[in-house]
């Protein structure tokens, strides 16, 4: 499915739109639309943790999203060799809105998460 970035992804501005496609039940790609070159492996954070946070208002407004909306989280994994050593990074998940088909980056505040990192071991969660 293809989605609007409605805020930008750190360090990927010029990126407008995204398609993401599961790789298996636990990893999915995400891919930009104006530039096939850009991509990153998501995971589903819920297949490795508790893993929780509040959307703020702000990026809840953006997106349109309302207690019904059909609302993914994933977060970016940095993939190592052997893959046991990819890091995940809990600290800037990705929102998307299926409803809609919007998407936006929500950045948490490590002091008010301090069980979340920038980039945690996938192998903590086997």
């Amino acid at each position: 499915m293809q989605y609007e970035v409605k805020s930008p992804i750190l360090g990927f501005d010029q990126i407008s739109t995204v398609k993401i496609t599961p790789i298996d039940e636990l990893f999915l790609t995400l891919i930009g639309g104006e530039d096939s070159n850009i991509s990153f492996t998501l995971v589903d954070p819920y297949k490795l943790r508790e893993y929780s946070f509040d959307v703020p208002a702000s990026m809840r407004i953006l997106l349109d999203i309302n207690e019904k909306s059909n609302v993914l989280v994933y977060n970016v994994v940095i993939i190592q060799n052997p893959l046991d050593e990819s890091c995940v990074n809990f600290l800037a998940p990705l929102i998307f809105n299926q409803d809609n088909a919007t998407m936006a980056q929500v950045i948490l505040d490590a002091k008010d998460h301090p069980e979340y990192a920038l980039a945690e071991p996938i192998k903590n969660f086997k």
